[in-house]
C-alpha cells in the first residue's frame, strides 16, 4: 500500500480536539512525520542529504533515482532548470534557509512527481509562473518567511488540487491575491505577516478560504497593526502569534477580526502566542470567545499591562472545555488579588491550566464548580490554597507541581472535601512531614499521589491516603519503610527511586504491590525473601544500586535472572557490582559463587570429609608403603648431601687412604661382604676392612686407631651382635673420640637390625648417646626401599676427595 504525503498530512489534521501548536512547531512535526516515512522508504527510494554543506549552487551529477533531496541551510541563490532536469523521480525537495531571490516555476517542469517543496526562510521577492503543468502534484508548498510584497500566488495555483499545506508571506494582502485559492480545500494555511504594516481606512473584504487549520503570524513591530476582513470555511484550528492589544482600539479591531474569521465555525481550537494586552481587553476578549464555538483555548506568553480592576464576567452558555494559560507575566504591581483570581475561579469549564504565572493564590469557587482538571504548575501557591473549599466536588485531577507547599498534613486537609479527587501531583515542592502530627485526613477518593522531589522522610508513610494505588516518592530523603504500616493494602505501584533505602521492602505491608521502582538507592544486600513475599510483583526496577557481590546477593541475582524477561526492568545492564573492588562493574548476571563457598554447613561437611580422606590415605600409605621410613631417609639425605658438598678444602687435602672404615660384628660379616662392600666399591668408594687392612704385628687397638685415622668416614653396622662385640665397642670409642676432638662429621651409623634401648649395656653409654643424638640409616628388607638406602650412603661421601697411595706399615 502506497502512502502519499497528502495522506500523512491529513492524518495529522484529523483530530481537531488536539491543541494547535506554533507555526514552526507545526512544520517541525509535519517534517518529523515526513521524516518517518523517509526513514522507511520504498525499495527504490534514494535520498540525497546536502543540508548545511556550504553550497552556493545545486550540486551536479546527482543520481537520476533521487527521490528525496535536502539542500537546506546553504547559500544557494539561484535555481535553474538544468539543476533538476536529471531528477525525474524527485518527490521531496527542501530548500529552506538559503539566499534564493527569484523563483521560476518552470525550473521544475521535468519533476512531475514533486510532492513536497519547502522554500521558506529565503530572500524571495518575485515568483514567475508558467502555463506548463509544473508543480501540479504538490501536496506541500512553503513560501513563508520571504520578502514578497504581495502574496506569491499565481493563477496556476488554482489547479493544484492535491495541495494540503500552503505557507505564504507578504507585506500586504489584496483581494485578487487570494482568488486562486478560493476553490482549493486545504488542510493548513500559514500566513507570515511579520513585515505587514498596512494602514487603511476601509477594510477590504477578502475571499472566503477553505482550510481546516489557519496560522497567522502578525508583525512584531507594535507600531504596525494588521486589519483583515476575511472568512474561512471548515476551520477547525486557528493559531495567531504576536498580538498587541495594549489599548482599547486595538482590542475592538481584534475582536472584530475574530468575529469575521470564526463566523461560520462550528468547533474551534484557538491558540494565541505572544499576547500583550490590558486586563480589561483580556476579559473582553475572553468574554467574546466564551460564547463562541471555541472548545479549546490556549494562550502562551501573555503580558498584562495597564491596570487591573474589577470586571464583570458572564459564564453561561459556553462551548469551552479547556482554557490553558502558560507564562502569564503581570507588569502591574498594585491591584486587588480578588479581581484577578475571581475571573478564573468561577469558570464553568472542565479543564483549567494556569502555569508559569507566579500566582500567589487561587480562590475557591463561589458555587459548586464543574472543574474536573486543574493545573497550577510553577506558581507560588502555598497551603492556603482551597482550605475548607467545598465547591470542588467534581475535581478529579489537581496538578500543583513546582509551587511552595511545605506541610503534608495541611495538604491532606485541603483535599478532605474534594470527594471526586483521584490524582494529585505535588512534585518539586518543599514538602515535609512532622511525625508527631498524625492528623492526615485525606479524601477517600484519592488513588494517585505524586510527592516526588520533596523533602520527605520515613514518616511520610504514616500520612498517606487510605486508598492509594499509585505512589511516587522518588527524590526524597527516605531511609527506610516502617514495618508497622497498615493502611497501604491497596497500593499497586510504588516509585521510591533516588532515596537512601538499604533494602527492598517486603510485601507484608504492600499486599497488592505489582510495580516497584527502587533504583538509585543504597541497596547493597537485597533480601532474598523479597520474591517470596511479593507474589504479585509484575515489574521490578532495582538497578543502579551499590550491590555488594557476595553470598547474600547470590540468591537475589539468581531470581532476577529467572524473572528477567517478565519482571526485571533494566536487567542486566543496570545491575552491577559496586563491592568488592575485584567485582566492581561486573553485571550481576556474570557474578557467580560456588554453593560450597556460600553454605557454611556444606563447607564444614566437605572439610570434615576431606580431612577423613586425607587421614585414611595417609594411614594407608604409612602402613602399606612404610611412608615414615621414606620420610626419615629423605630427610637424612637432604641433611647429609649439603654437608658433604660443603666440606672445607683443608679437610679434603688431608692424606686419607680410604673413603671409609667399616666396623661390624663377625656375625654380621656376611651382609657386609655381600651387600655393603660390593655396592660401595661399585661407586669407587675405597673400603678399609680389618681382615684385609689391619697390619700384622701391631696390636688390635693400634690397628683400629690407625684405620680410623686413615679413613674419611667410619661406618658402624649396628645390630644386637654389635653390642656383644668388645672390639666393636673400642672402634666406636675411638671414632667418637675423633668426632669430639676434631669436630669432623665422620660417623655413619647403619642399623642392620633393631636394637631396643634397654638391651644396650650401661657401659656402652657412648652408643646410647649416638643413637639418641644422631640420625642413623636403617637397612630395609624390601627391595624397593634399598634404592633410597644406597642413595643416602652415597650422599655421605664427597667424591672430590683425592686418596693417597696406601703405605706399607711394615
Amino acid at each position: 500500500m502506497t502512502v502519499t504525503l497528502r495522506d500523512v498530512y491529513r492524518i495529522t489534521m484529523a483530530n481537531s480536539r488536539l491543541p494547535i501548536i506554533s507555526t514552526l512547531h507545526f512544520v517541525q512535526i509535519f517534517m518529523l512525520i515526513l521524516g518517518r516515512r523517509i526513514q522507511h522508504p520504498l525499495e527504490d527510494e534514494v535520498k540525497g542529504n546536502y543540508s548545511n554543506s556550504f553550497l552556493s549552487h545545486v550540486p551536479k551529477h546527482l543520481s537520476s533515482k533521487t527521490t528525496v533531496l535536502d539542500l537546506s541551510l546553504n547559500s544557494i541563490n539561484e535555481l535553474q532548470t538544468e539543476d533538476f532536469k536529471p531528477l525525474p523521480k524527485l518527490r521531496v525537495l527542501k530548500l529552506s534557509h538559503n539566499r534564493i531571490q527569484h523563483l521560476d516555476i518552470s525550473v521544475f517542469k521535468f519533476n512531475q512527481n514533486l510532492e513536497y517543496l519547502d522554500l521558506s526562510h529565503n530572500k524571495l521577492w518575485k515568483i514567475s509562473c508558467s502555463h506548463e503543468n509544473a508543480l501540479m502534484n504538490l501536496t506541500y508548498l512553503d513560501l513563508s518567511f520571504n520578502e514578497f510584497e504581495a502574496l506569491p500566488i499565481c493563477e496556476e495555483f488554482a489547479n493544484m488540487s492535491q495541495l494540503d499545506f500552503l505557507g505564504l508571506s507578504a507585506t500586504g494582502i489584496q483581494k485578487p491575491d487570494l482568488l486562486p485559492l478560493q476553490h482549493l480545500h486545504l488542510s493548513n494555511i500559514l500566513l507570515d505577516l511579520e513585515r505587514f504594516c498596512e494602514k487603511k481606512d476601509k477594510l477590504e473584504s477578502l475571499p472566503v478560504l477553505s482550510t481546516k487549520a489557519l496560522q497567522i503570524i502578525f508583525p512584531t513591530d507594535e507600531s504596525c497593526s494588521v486589519q483583515l476582513n476575511m472568512s474561512v470555511n471548515n476551520l477547525r484550528s486557528l493559531e495567531l502569534s504576536n498580538i498587541n492589544l495594549d489599548d482599547g482600539d486595538k482590542c475592538l479591531i481584534f475582536i472584530y477580526f475574530l468575529s469575521k474569521l470564526i463566523n461560520n465555525v462550528k468547533f474551534l481550537n484557538l491558540t494565541l502566542y505572544h499576547l500583550k494586552t490590558t486586563w480589561k481587553c483580556f476579559v473582553e476578549t475572553l468574554q467574546f470567545l466564551w460564547h463562541k464555538p471555541v472548545e479549546y483555548l490556549y494562550i502562551y506568553n501573555i503580558t498584562l499591562v495597564g491596570e487591573i480592576d474589577e470586571e464583570q464576567f458572564k459564564y453561561y452558555e459556553t462551548s469551552l472545555k479547556e482554557l490553558k494559560i502558560k507564562l502569564f507575566t503581570i507588569k502591574i504591581y498594585i491591584f486587588s488579588q480578588t479581581d484577578l483570581y475571581s475571573i478564573f475561579s468561577d469558570m464553568n469549564i472542565k479543564m483549567l491550566t494556569i502555569s508559569d504565572t507566579r500566582f500567589l493564590h487561587m480562590l475557591c469557587p463561589s458555587q459548586p464548580s464543574p472543574f474536573q482538571y486543574l493545573d497550577f504548575t510553577n506558581n507560588l501557591l502555598t497551603e492556603s490554597l482551597f482550605q475548607d473549599c467545598g465547591n470542588l466536588i467534581l475535581l478529579e485531577t489537581l496538578i500543583l507541581q513546582k509551587n511552595k507547599f511545605k506541610y503534608l498534613s495541611k495538604i491532606a486537609h485541603m483535599t478532605e472535601k474534594m470527594k471526586s479527587l483521584k490524582h494529585l501531583d505535588l512534585s518539586e515542592n518543599f514538602i515535609s512531614h512532622d511525625e508527631k502530627k498524625t492528623n492526615c485526613n485525606w479524601t477517600e477518593s484519592l488513588s494517585i499521589l505524586n510527592l516526588s522531589s520533596n523533602e520527605l522522610s520515613d514518616s511520610v508513610f504514616r500520612c498517606l491516603p487510605p486508598n492509594i494505588t499509585l505512589l511516587d516518592l522518588h527524590r526524597n530523603k527516605i531511609r527506610s519503610i516502617p514495618k508497622d504500616i497498615s493502611n497501604l493494602e491497596t497500593l499497586q505501584e510504588l516509585n521510591i527511586a533516588f532515596n537512601s533505602l538499604a533494602d527492598l521492602p517486603g510485601c507484608s505491608t504492600f499486599s497488592s504491590l505489582s510495580v516497584l521502582v527502587i533504583s538509585h538507592n543504597s541497596v547493597s544486600h537485597p533480601s532474598a525473601h523479597f520474591f517470596n513475599s511479593c507474589k504479585n510483583i509484575k515489574s521490578l526496577q532495582a538497578g543502579d544500586n551499590p550491590f555488594q557481590c557476595n553470598c547474600q546477593l547470590r540468591e537475589f541475582s539468581k531470581n532476577m535472572a529467572i524473572l528477567s524477561n517478565k519482571v526485571a526492568s533494566g536487567w542486566p545492564h543496570s545491575y552491577k557490582c559496586a563491592f568488592p573492588d575485584s567485582y566492581k562493574g561486573t553485571q550481576l548476571k556474570n557474578f557467580h559463587l560456588s554453593p560450597l563457598s556460600c553454605n557454611l554447613v556444606l563447607l564444614i561437611i566437605t572439610i570434615v570429609i576431606i580431612g577423613l580422606v586425607v587421614i585414611i590415605v595417609t594411614t594407608f600409605l604409612c602402613i602399606y608403603f612404610d611412608l615414615p621410613w621414606y620420610l626419615r631417609m629423605i630427610f637424612r639425605w637432604t641433611q647429609t648431601r649439603p654437608r658433604t658438598m660443603n666440606i672445607p678444602i683443608d679437610i679434603l687435602e688431608r692424606k686419607f687412604q680410604f673413603h671409609a672404615f667399616i666396623s661390624y660384628s663377625e656375625l654380621d660379616s656376611a651382609w657386609v661382604k655381600h651387600e655393603l662392600v660390593p655396592n660401595l666399591e661399585a661407586e669407587d668408594i675405597k673400603i678399609c676392612l680389618h681382615e684385609r687392612n689391619f697390619v700384622p704385628g701391631k696390636s688390635i687397638i693400634e690397628n683400629i686407631i690407625n684405620c680410623i685415622e686413615k679413613s674419611y668416614k667410619s661406618i658402624f653396622i649396628l645390630s644386637p651382635n654389635f653390642i656383644q662385640s668388645e672390639w666393636c665397642h673400642y672402634e666406636l670409642y675411638f671414632a667418637h673420640h675423633k668426632l669430639f676432638h676434631e669436630g669432623c662429621d665422620n660417623l655413619i651409623l647403619i642399623l642392620l637390625e633393631p636394637i631396643p634401648q634397654h638391651s644396650i649395656p650401661n657401659k656402652y653409654h657412648k652408643l646410647k648417646a649416638l643413637m639418641a643424638q644422631r640420625t642413623y640409616l636403617e637397612w630395609p628388607m624390601e627391595k624397593r626401599k634399598q634404592v633410597l638406602f644406597w642413595a643416602n650412603i652415597r650422599a655421605a661421601f664427597n667424591m672430590k676427595l683425592v686418596l693417597v697411595k696406601e703405605e706399607n706399615d711394615n
